[in-house]
């Protein structure tokens, strides 16, 4: 039978170790002490291990290459990773947004059914083991395995022979399955180790950067709105140089911190904005963004409610005015960058001033200053390019027997368990091509 190193206790290895050892003998290397560290932490430790939706929904919340996954999806749906889990012996729930966790809310109980189903199939695994190395041998020109498909630049050069361990052991493969993920939530031990292996085997990556990632703003003015959740507001993002070209527009949640922004909008838009961001997370050009705070009142309608309000409040600071309107910590942030004095009297306000108001009621905007850490990403977007692998097979084009699933791969979505069905997908066919 042969043999099958994969490098990585994470998600994408796990799965690549269950479906792969019908047909392998299977080695699964971990540096950590323990499995699945990440997966222990995803959906704030509830595990929001896929998502209920068909393959066109999830392609369409794919944000990097998207298409490069049609087989990986259509193999592996996220029907199918249900039903996988049930087999295995997991209960699953599918909540809100068609996410799916398991019915306990602990992500150890998916880490475990991986693990027992692993051992099941006996899976060898190795953990404290560090992998120095992916090694290998350059094919024999015009040879049988040299033409086993491929043409040009596509041909394999290269095949897998094995790994080098740190203390420098050689363990040797046929096929060795790269699934070290990224370097978000470095905390569990996450590192850039599968990229720095990919480019010391000459192939193509894209640096990660942290995605689904709080934003920095104007600290003094967010701070004074620290802890500040908005339900039901639309967040819109533009380029200062066009402001009239919305990058990214959404309606639902958002939550101020004392360096700027975050919840669900916020991670969203730093999914969909990758490309305007440096793999440092500094934008490439200001950028700015804006906050309806009444996204259901029309201009018009918002400026009736406000004269109905002030109506009742002739007497009043434009500060107490605004109480029906505003949380009470967004209020002075509002009025402020209105360009009003927040003691001035109500019958005082002219209607351009009242205009300036309800303007800003209707954008909000500071600006983007740039991207929080890896520490707070939920994921690594980047990775190897897809141009260098087999979407059908998760083999790297140039290299016999190597394979790469997971995060490593520059596939990303957004939040709602699409990252992990990436895992899931991607892992399943390492795992059963060529068998």
């Amino acid at each position: 039978m042969k043999k099958m190193i994969i490098i990585g206790g994470g998600a994408a290895g796990m799965m690549t170790a269950i479906h792969a050892a019908d047909g392998y003998e299977v080695t699964l290397l971990e540096k950590n002490e323990k499995l699945g560290k990440k997966l222990f932490i995803t959906g704030k430790g509830r595990c929001n291990l896929t998502n209920a939706c068909d393959e066109e929904t999830f392609l369409q919340n794919v944000m990097s290459n998207s298409r490069f996954l049609y087989s990986a999806i259509s193999s592996y749906s996220p029907e199918r990773v249900m039903d996988s889990f049930r087999q295995w012996g997991l209960s699953i729930k599918t909540e809100r947004g068609n996410r799916v966790f398991p019915s306990s809310d602990h992500s150890s109980d998916v880490i475990k059914t991986l693990e027992n189903e692993m051992r099941r199939r006996g899976v060898k695994i190795l953990l404290s083991t560090e992998v120095r190395d992916i090694l290998t041998e350059v094919l024999p020109e015009g040879g049988p395995e040299a033409d086993r498909k491929g043409k040009g630049k596509n041909r394999p050069e290269r095949r897998v022979t094995g790994v080098r361990l740190a203390g420098g052991k050689i363990l040797s493969a046929d096929v060795v399955v790269l699934a070290a993920g990224g370097p978000s939530y470095p905390g569990t031990g996450a590192t850039n180790f599968g990229i720095r292996i990919l480019n010391d085997l000459g192939l193509t990556t894209r640096p990660f950067q942290p995605s689904l990632v709080p934003m920095m703003s104007d600290e003094a003015i967010c701070r004074t709105m620290m802890g500040l959740s908005l339900k039901n507001v639309e967040l819109s993002f533009y380029l200062t140089s066009k402001p009239k070209k919305v990058l990214s527009r959404e309606f639902g949640e958002m939550l101020f911190t004392h360096f700027g922004v975050s919840g669900p909008l916020v991670l969203s838009a730093s999914g969909r904005l990758q490309k305007y961001f440096t793999a440092e997370g500094r934008p490439k050009e200001e950028m700015k963004f804006s906050i309806d705070w009444k996204p259901a009142l029309s201009p018009e309608q918002l400026d009736a409610r406000m004269i109905k309000d002030f109506e009742n409040a002739k007497n009043k600071k434009v500060e107490n005015a605004m109480e029906g309107l505003l949380p009470s910590s967004a209020i002075l942030p509002i009025i402020n960058a209105a360009g009003l004095n927040p003691e001035k009297k109500i019958h005082d306000v002219t209607k351009e001033e009242r205009l300036l108001l309800r303007d800003t009621l209707k954008a909000f905007t500071l600006p983007v200053k740039g991207l929080r850490g890896f520490d707070e990403a939920i994921i690594s977007a980047g990775g190897l390019s897809v141009k260098e692998v087999d979407p059908g097979t998760m083999e790297v084009k140039r290299i016999q027997g190597l394979r790469v699933a997971g995060e490593l791969l520059d596939c990303d979505a957004l939040t709602g368990g699409f990252n992990l069905q990436i895992a899931w997908c991607t892992a399943y066919l390492a795992a059963k091509s060529f068998q």
